[in-house]
């Protein structure tokens, strides 16, 4: 276990580096940089462009890559204690409340793009043209940034003008002031809970009727459309059970400090990491069209001609 100095205040603080910091930092790094490859492959071929699963796909990446990006800085500010201004601390965890939420809806509207090719196919491409697609994403955030304006707005309302420049370890907990704050923002990720499951549920069903309906290669296809739909579910699972993770972490907080930190590590490694980094294996690497202009792309890199 190393050790490494933190210069705070003009005296040194000494933090030891262990093997919980180094493993968040080695898969965050890793994903981002499987991100960053996906993006460029996605913006070098202009025909996933045009594709409605591509394009949200696009959007999960640019999501996930800013979260994991967020959420790596605001550890690493716990861990090290620096201190940062709560109107600064405002706009990263507005940003994090934000995008938090995005994940989970686009996955969702990645599974009802599933289920129209599937069981609409003659409807596809009305349905999930271009321009539809652009107003997919702008509802996205529109029904993502619910929560997040709702958190935002009970705390100017309680807030005095003195709290914004005084300094405390960033986190998205300094939005909540009181204790009916944190109620009111759990039954609204369990209102998000509730209606992305059925969703889901919604989908998986008539996708599997009609995969049992279809024949020969319609069927292959039908079912692979069955097996995406249910690796969404898995991964909308985790990233809806992280919905959970302040309740759960409150009660341990009650029982045991040390207890508290554990599970909030491994929330974060099994709910917050995990989910997203199942996009690129679902969309990037199982997809055979994307795979492929993957594959060229990191040849072309690689191996330049």
């Amino acid at each position: 276990m190393a050790n490494n100095s933190s210069l705070v205040d003009g005296g040194y603080l000494l933090y030891p580096i262990n093997d919980r910091v180094i493993i968040v930092l080695v898969l965050v790094m890793f994903f981002l940089v499987i991100n960053f490859v996906l993006l460029i492959t996605f913006f070098k071929n202009e025909c996933f462009g045009t594709a409605t699963r591509y394009v949200l796909f696009a959007v999960t990446l640019l999501s996930d890559s800013l979260i994991l990006f967020l959420t790596n800085l605001l550890l690493f500010l716990t861990y090290f204690h620096v201190n940062v201004q709560v109107w600064l601390c405002i706009i990263v965890s507005a940003v994090i409340l934000l995008y938090f939420t995005v994940t989970p809806v686009t996955l969702t509207a990645m599974t009802l793009e599933c289920y129209v090719a599937i069981c609409m196919p003659l409807r596809h491409g009305e349905l999930c043209s271009t321009h539809n697609t652009v107003h997919s994403i702008l509802i996205i955030h529109g029904i993502s940034s619910i929560t997040c304006i709702v958190i935002l707005t009970m705390f100017f309302a309680s807030a005095s003008p003195g709290l914004y420049v005084e300094y405390t370890i960033c986190s998205v907990e300094v939005f909540i002031l009181y204790r009916w704050q944190d109620h009111i923002r759990l039954s609204i990720r369990q209102l998000y809970f509730f209606v992305m499951f059925i969703i889901i549920v919604f989908c998986y069903v008539k996708i599997m009727k009609a995969a049992k309906a279809a024949s020969g290669e319609n069927k292959k296809l039908k079912m692979k459309g069955l097996r995406t739909v249910v690796l969404h579910g898995f991964q909308l699972l985790l990233c809806l059970i992280s919905l959970w993770c302040p309740l759960i972490e409150s009660v341990a907080l009650q029982i045991s400090f040390k207890l508290y930190m554990d599970i909030r590590y491994y929330n974060y490694i099994l709910f917050s990491i995990a989910p997203r980094c199942l996009s690129p294996l679902i969309y990037g690497l199982r997809d055979e069209k994307f795979f492929h202009a993957l594959k060229f792309e990191v040849q072309d890199n690689l191996f330049p001609s």
